[in-house]
């Protein structure tokens, strides 16, 4: 093979080998990030509560039960998304939800009062340190944790009825079956 052929075949080549890179980026779910939380002992939430609650999240709150931590945040749009189906979840009798206000401290009980209240308990993360905690990189983000105090699922962005119907419900039935 010559050089003037090599270099007629050298952009075919490159754009060859981008387009394998593209089609296999196009297969990965963009909202699946990996964590290392999964299958590990929740970290401990003590958190205050917001203002206008009388109680924020203590350690003993979250043992025994099946139940969700829901980082969540009044100028997160994508939480007012979510909130509905937080709301449906709670009012069918769903696992106890229990929202982490993050970084906003202010803002957390006047959303609430407009938008309804669906958590069992909402604690005051106004310094972002249970985030960090969990790995939380942005609001919502909802966490699965086992009666044992594991967590068995992380979702990030909004929980939607879909989601909720074909992950979560199968999910919380087995944990709390075994």
């Amino acid at each position: 093979m010559s050089l003037r052929n090599v270099r007629r075949l050298a952009p075919v080549a490159v754009l060859a080998v981008l387009l394998v890179v593209f089609a296999i980026g196009l297969t990965r779910d963009p909202s699946a990030i990996p964590t290392v939380l999964v299958d590990t002992e929740a970290p401990e939430l003590d958190l205050g509560p917001v203002a206008g609650h009388e109680a924020g999240i203590s350690p003993s709150d979250l043992e025994g039960e099946v139940h969700l931590i829901n980082f969540f945040a009044s100028w997160c749009v994508p939480c007012l998304y979510e909130h509905p189906t937080l709301m449906e979840i709670e009012a069918e009798g769903g696992p106890p939800i229990y929202g982490v206000a993050w970084k906003d401290t202010n803002g957390a009980a006047h959303w609430l009062e407009r938008h309804g209240d669906p958590y069992a308990r909402v604690g005051d993360d106004g310094n972002g340190r249970a985030a960090i905690d969990f790995g939380v990189t942005g609001a919502p983000e909802t966490f699965v944790v086992d009666k044992d105090g594991r967590i068995r699922y992380k979702h990030i962005g909004p929980i939607t009825p879909q989601a909720w119907r074909r992950t979560f419900l199968p999910l919380i039935a087995e944990l709390e079956a075994g």
